[in-house]
């Protein structure tokens, strides 16, 4: 616990009993003892200042022997601003803190932006979660700096924007014009070869197979590439054959068919752009900037399947990002008191063996040595670049070792994977929209005068570290809050990987998912769950066969704070196409109301056990179909050899009339056939008992909510479902159809503050004034026939919106079913009572429902009419609520 702080109020001062954290220490004069709650003591050694962060430090801290926390009260928390509640009984702070802080990450923004570039210009906020996730070897933990902008991004990923094109006119320094990009399709990792022609890409294709197939245990299956000449010939073809590959081509102008690739090239050519912009180089070192760009997004690109980089799905081990040492003359050409440096300016790294690429400014020539040293303090400038000499720019960059632990690995590298390449060769126009904004940069390199050492030798040790700072709110707490806090359970950190790279866009269609890599992960994870569940075959059409067209639908998953956690890719069918009779018969599949779930929540808290949440992956991919149901194949993943086949389905997918009734006689069996009993009134609640315990399971489509009086039965019946389904999400009951569900030991807590705050913003409401109450007892509301009428489309959605916020909220019913009756011809007096329901919750947003555990399991109702309310026909209004 040496690294944790603690809040303590009964703290006089600040006090660490670790000497590593001191900044400066100055030793005590007098003797000094600090008495602790146990009436031990201990010596005051000393007093000094530490430092934090780049923006927090404390002074005055005594450094205490044999203390074994770090104790602070007043100062850690005025800077996070932390509410003080003084009562009657002692101070205490309602957020009980602990605070975590890594030596590494102490760092200022100067520190921030040299990884930044190092990473190519990786987005901020990436680059702070990529840090923490600790994938990447000697990445320290970095923090984010507010309000931190830096223009080359700005320049070079914007659209339209003011850049220096990476473009087809301009040859390299080595006379290529254009670049073979070819990519693994499993792991992701690339290569790029350059040539002067696009009949080179043969030779360069060939070396790589055979090189490949040579370190690889497993043969490669099939290439895929675009139509280009260059690779629909005999050479290409005779090969292929020759090595038993598939060869694979996109349909002509269709480049989304081979997207893997083509995202792949649009990253680099951002990639490189903004490394050109940023020391205002020349386009002829377009080359270079490609090849390092491929370099480093080896590296620091996620599989978000896998939460693993490219790089270790490939070697089977975690890059490394130290890259320090220093560049010098040989000593046999030095005279004695010469100056033992050069300077130079670093234009990317080695192809065949581990060195950084240094264009010496003296000489004017490019230079491969590992004995450099970086200095990345320089302003950016434009040196004059003028080059003497031929530079090898075709070659890829293949890499068998990159700075391990063991020397003894080099050379002996096997990949983890077997590839399935795919290639493209490209003109690098910088037209393309990029896969995702990150880069290597292109980094000024000066020369250090100092003695000819080994790259590891003048290397720090930085370890990174996985810990994660955060606060613990009440509900995360587990017993008295006054006590000592243990925190619950975490989600698992493959949530974290996954969630680090995701796009936060949703596609229009097809061809436009195809352009980024995160929604191409999705559909190629979609495609695996059919393949998986054994969905279908791809057969010969029948006669008089009529095959459903099936669609893709791209969603983003959003966690309980709105932040997107997954991208989901949908394949589903056009129902709307089928026939009844022919294409399917029943339909009709049973969902549980929000009504029984409430009453679930009620009777677990009564009863004093926690609720979880399981979610099945592909659900309806599992329901198996009865009737003979043909679809066409995916668009974009169209069969190039089989493009007239279609897919009988074995099993429902998402689309078909069917599927969730399927879906539902497959689960429902499963459940029997395990002991459970289904419940009379509601069938989609099913009971198991067992020796006096009992295992609630309630169904809501492909999301089931379960709980019981013995955790032996609920672990039981979570494994027995992960072994029949895959699952999605299995954890705490937390979020739940737009309900936010906080189970504690004092009861449960229900609301929709989330959805509350998303309907606000989706009417601009959310800067509007608040209000104390939700209508106002002055106004009644009538037809008002002389009224202007308003947009009935836009007030429809406000009522049906508000309809569904009423589940946790019974405050404002009253007030929204009077609107709901003048939905048929809503006028602007209506319009300002739904807006006045609108400013009452924004007022109060975090209202809901409260279910105590000490409260009795009785049912109670309340009636109540307003007696002749309505002024034109004196007819009354009655009410009722019943309390469970």
């Amino acid at each position: 616990m040496e690294d944790v702080w603690i809040m303590d109020s009964s703290c006089s001062r600040h006090m660490i009993g670790h000497r590593k954290w001191f900044s400066s220490l100055n030793p005590v004069s007098t003797k000094e003892y600090i008495t602790f709650g146990d009436n031990g003591q201990g010596k005051v050694l000393g007093v000094g200042s530490v430092s934090l962060s780049a923006k927090l430090s404390l002074r005055e801290v005594a450094f205490v022997r044999n203390l074994g926390f770090n104790l602070d009260l007043r100062f850690i928390l005025r800077r996070v601003r932390a509410t003080f509640l003084m009562l009657r009984r002692p101070l205490f702070v309602p957020y009980c803190l602990l605070v975590r802080v890594n030596l590494t990450s102490v760092s200022g923004p100067t520190h921030y932006l040299k990884w930044h570039r190092r990473l190519g210009h990786l987005s901020f906020d990436l680059l702070v979660r990529l840090s923490s996730m600790g994938l990447i070897r000697e990445l320290p933990q970095l923090r984010a700096e507010k309000d931190l902008v830096w223009h080359p991004c700005r320049h070079g990923k914007m659209a339209a924007a003011s850049h220096t094109p990476v473009s087809r006119s301009v040859a390299s320094v080595s006379g290529k014009w254009y670049v073979l990009v070819v990519v693994d399709d499993f792991s992701r990792f690339s290569w790029v070869f350059f040539m002067e022609f696009k009949d080179e890409a043969f030779g360069f294709v060939q070396d790589l197979v055979l090189r490949l197939r040579n370190e690889s245990h497993k043969a490669m299956r099939a290439i895929r590439s675009d139509n280009g000449g260059e690779f629909k010939n005999s050479r290409f073809e005779n090969f292929y054959r020759d090595l038993g590959l598939e060869q694979q081509f996109s349909s002509p102008y269709t480049p989304p068919q081979n997207g893997v690739v083509e995202c792949k090239n649009c990253t680099l050519v951002e990639m490189a752009r903004t490394m050109l912009d940023e020391h205002r180089t020349p386009r002829r070192f377009w080359a270079k900037a490609v090849n390092t760009a491929c370099y480093i997004a080896n590296r620091i690109f996620l599989r978000a399947f896998f939460g693993k980089t490219s790089y270790e799905l490939w070697f089977g081990r975690q890059p490394s990002v130290k890259h320090l040492c220093f560049v010098l003359k040989k000593a046999g050409h030095l005279d004695k008191f010469e100056s033992r440096c050069l300077d130079g300016i670093f234009l990317g790294y080695a192809s065949s063996f581990r060195a950084f690429r240094v264009w010496i400014l003296e000489t004017k020539q490019v230079v491969e040595t590992c004995e450099v040293s970086f200095d990345e303090t320089m302003p950016c400038t434009t040196p004059a670049f003028e080059l003497s000499g031929d530079d090898e720019e075709g070659t890829s960059i293949f890499e068998d070792e990159e700075g391990a632990d063991d020397v003894g690995d080099a050379g002996a590298t096997t990949p983890a994977a077997a590839p399935a390449p795919s290639a493209t060769s490209s003109d690098d126009d910088g037209g393309p929209l990029p896969m995702a904004s990150s880069s290597l940069p292109q980094q000024l390199a000066q020369a250090k005068a100092g003695p000819a050492e080994d790259a590891r030798e003048v290397t720090s040790e930085i370890v990174p570290s996985r810990q994660v700072q955060r606060d613990h709110p009440p509900h995360r707490m587990i017993g008295d809050i006054h006590q000592c806090v243990t925190r619950s359970s975490v989600a698992s950190l493959a949530f974290f990987f996954h969630s680090a790279y995701v796009a936060t866009f949703e596609p229009r269609n097809v061809s436009h998912a195809l352009t980024d890599s995160n929604w191409v992960n999705a559909m190629h994870e979609e495609l695996e769950n059919f393949e998986r569940n054994h969905v279908w075959d791809l057969v010969e059409p029948p006669p008089n066969c009529r095959p459903i067209c099936t669609k893709w639908v791209f969603k983003n998953k959003q966690g309980e704070n709105g932040m997107v956690v997954r991208n989901k890719a949908r394949l589903v069918a056009q129902g709307f196409c089928q026939k009844e009779g022919i294409d399917y018969e029943e339909t009709f599949a049973l969902i549980a109301h929000l009504e029984a779930i409430r009453i679930l929540l009620v009777y677990a808290a009564l009863k004093g056990f926690k609720l979880q949440q399981m979610d099945i992956k592909s659900a309806f991919l599992n329901g198996i179909i009865e009737e003979e149901v043909y679809v066409r194949q995916p668009p974009g993943f169209e069969s190039a050899k089989f493009l007239d086949r279609v897919f009988k389905l074995r099993k429902a997918v998402y689309g078909l009339k069917q599927a969730p009734r399927a879906w539902y006689a497959r689960l429902k069996s499963f459940l029997l056939k395990s002991g459970f009993v289904m419940g009379s009134v509601d069938k989609t609640l099913f009971l198991l008992s067992r020796g006096g315990d009992t295992l609630i399971v309630q169904i809501y489509i492909d999301d089931i909510i379960f709980g019981g009086s013995s955790h032996a039965l609920v672990s039981s019946f979570a494994e027995q479902m992960s072994r029949e389904f895959e699952m999605s999400l299995m954890r705490e009951l937390q979020f739940f159809l737009g309900l936010q569900i906080k189970q504690g030991l004092e009861g449960t807590f229900v609301h929709q503050a989330k959805y509350t705050r998303d309907i606000l913003k989706k009417f601009n409401m959310g800067d509007s004034k608040p209000m104390t109450t939700p209508m106002s007892t002055n106004t009644a509301l009538d037809a008002d026939e002389d009224g202007e009428a308003v947009d009935q489309k836009e007030f429809r959605g406000m009522i049906g919106s508000l309809l569904y916020l009423m589940a946790t909220r019974p405050d404002i019913q009253f007030a929204v079913c009077l609107c709901t009756r003048y939905q048929a011809s809503p006028k602007t007096s209506h319009r300002q009572a739904v807006k006045r329901i609108f400013r009452y919750l924004k007022f109060t947003p975090e209202l809901g429902l409260w279910y105590s555990s000490g409260s009795s399991l009785s049912l109670r109702g309340f009636s109540d009419a307003d007696h002749a309310g309505c002024w034109i026909g004196r007819k009354s209004t009655s009410g009722t609520c019943q309390l469970l």
